[in-house]
């Protein structure tokens, strides 16, 4: 009996202690592709990337999924899904896996494609898919697939801010990388090393490539969540430069607003500093308040007051006439009982119009005569 109790117990245990397995959101059909078996799924970054496992834990990695579709025609179709926290992880591993010689795709939120691969993600999935053979319909087809996805609610469906300061001109195509840990940081190349990017206090840095001729420099943006903690940073930077801490790194650094800005590359002070002055910051770049509709506006203001000043007037109008009437009704019912009585109509009359009568003789003459 107490072994039958205790085996129920270890039962109830393993139960208990087994973690859930993850949501799928690989559909069983889309565009005419036919789920071949049922998705792989894991919990664990290393079945999605046993060489970059840490990376997507930065990333905020939370499942992966691995599935094969097939259609009609014998064509196969291998999808690898990844979903992260919140729609920053998933913009970071699409930065991370998307390849140089890529080609933008309109897919999803962001896409890329090289031959029959096709890398894009969409809220917090990032859909990695290889095609046996590629069709006119193919992206269709993924589109189909993204718009399965479900919406993030709130602020995980943001993507990150910092994107937004990086120059256009003269920047490498698909070299912008962004980092949210030490081992990104270490995989991308960024000209800074990780003692000196504190992801410890909420940093978040961009890292991107360009070109100045034949030479190319790097640009590296670094978010702290206050200017103070970026001021603080930078001197820790500008210190180590100083004692020559940084190796042989030739490096051009400022501060604007929350943001360390670093260059560094075979290139000119003169270039560095002119790279470095298209990086501006501007408080204003995201908006997260409520949008204003079009009642939200001036004209519409002055139109409210007229219409107040309307119905004011109208019902000032309505109570004069219904005062007015009241007593004019009054009057006729009960005449010199409430209103105009003889003892409260009393008023002062000049008699204007009766003849004067001759004024009493005083013995003064009407006349002064000079003597």
């Amino acid at each position: 009996m107490k072994t039958a109790i205790f085996i129920c117990l270890l039962c109830v245990q393993a139960a208990f202690a087994a973690p859930a397995k993850p949501k799928s959101v690989l559909p069983q059909t889309f565009g005419g592709w036919q789920l071949a078996k049922a998705p792989q799924t894991s919990t664990n970054p290393e079945s999605a990337d046993p060489i970059n496992a840490q990376l997507l834990k930065e990333y905020g990695f939370t499942a992966f999924e691995g599935a094969t579709y097939t259609r009609d025609d014998g064509r196969k179709l291998t999808i690898k899904a990844a979903r992260f926290k919140d729609a920053s992880g998933a913009y970071g591993a699409f930065l991370f896996y998307k390849l140089p010689q890529m080609l933008d795709e309109t897919i999803g939120d962001q896409a890329a494609s090289l031959n029959e691969r096709i890398l894009f993600f969409k809220g917090n999935t990032l859909i990695d898919a290889v095609f046996q053979h590629l069709s006119a319909m193919s992206a269709a087809e993924l589109r189909e697939l993204a718009s399965d996805f479900p919406r993030l609610p709130g602020s995980s469906a943001s993507l990150p801010s910092i994107p937004n300061y990086l120059p256009k001109e003269g920047a490498v195509r698909n070299s912008a990388k962004y980092i949210l840990g030490p081992a990104a940081l270490a995989a991308t190349g960024a000209p800074l090393p990780t003692q000196f990017v504190d992801f410890n206090k909420g940093a978040e840095a961009m890292v991107q490539n360009y070109a100045f001729g034949f030479d190319q420099a790097t640009l590296m943006l670094i978010d702290y969540p206050t200017p103070q903690i970026a001021t603080a940073e930078l001197q820790q930077i500008q210190s180590a430069q100083k004692a020559h801490q940084l190796g042989g790194t030739n490096l051009v650094t400022k501060r604007t607003g929350p943001i360390i800005a670093a260059v560094s590359g075979p290139i000119s002070e003169n270039d560095a500093k002119s790279l470095l002055s298209k990086v501006n910051y501007d408080a204003d770049v995201t908006w997260n308040e409520k949008s204003p509709s079009l009642r939200d506006n001036a004209a519409n203001l002055i139109v409210g007051v007229i219409i107040l000043g309307a119905i004011v007037c109208g019902l000032g109008l309505v109570a004069g006439i219904a005062f007015g009437g009241f007593r004019v009704a009054i009057k006729r019912l009960f005449p010199g009982r409430f209103f105009d009585r003889p003892e409260q109509v009393e008023f002062i009359a000049l008699h204007l119009s009766e003849n004067a009568e001759k004024a009493t003789n005083t013995g003064v003459s009407s006349s002064i005569k000079a003597g």
